[in-house]
């Protein structure tokens, strides 16, 4: 089955591209928005994940991939609420501010620029590769 394309946002005063580098691997947990945690249930280990800085830096930093499908957040007494486990494939060569996104018209019906406040969602797979080209890292 072909892998699918998702984008993931965190603070960088939170959990930063960096930590996920140095620690290899991270528990992703903590969502609480119906939408997002429905969309932590459909991914797949192997998919591949853009990291995306909120706050000051908005733009997307790194690869990473899933390496453990949805399961209940650890922890957590409602098991509604799930975690996924990340791994971080490479960092982009040039990160891929917000601007670039929004400038490209190609890009204008993804969840980011329309759900701004998501913090995890689905990408198409040209839309993947359209952001890697915008970094240069496709």
């Amino acid at each position: 089955m072909e892998s699918r394309h998702w984008l993931v946002k965190s603070e960088p005063g939170e959990y930063a591209w960096g930590r996920l580098a140095r620690e290899r691997r991270a528990v992703w947990d903590g969502i609480r928005n119906a939408q997002a945690r429905n969309h932590m249930a459909e991914m797949r280990r192997g998919d591949l994940v853009l990291f995306y800085h909120t706050g000051d830096a908005r733009e997307v930093v790194g690869i990473a991939k899933i390496a453990r499908a949805a399961y209940p957040e650890p922890g957590c007494a409602d098991p509604r609420w799930l975690a996924v486990d990340l791994a971080p494939v490479r960092a982009l060569r040039h990160p891929v501010p917000l601007a670039s996104i929004k400038a490209d018209r190609r890009l204008a019906g993804i969840a980011l620029l329309r759900q701004s406040r998501l913090s995890v969602m689905p990408l198409d797979p040209d839309a993947y590769e359209r952001i890697l080209a915008l970094g240069k890292d496709s």
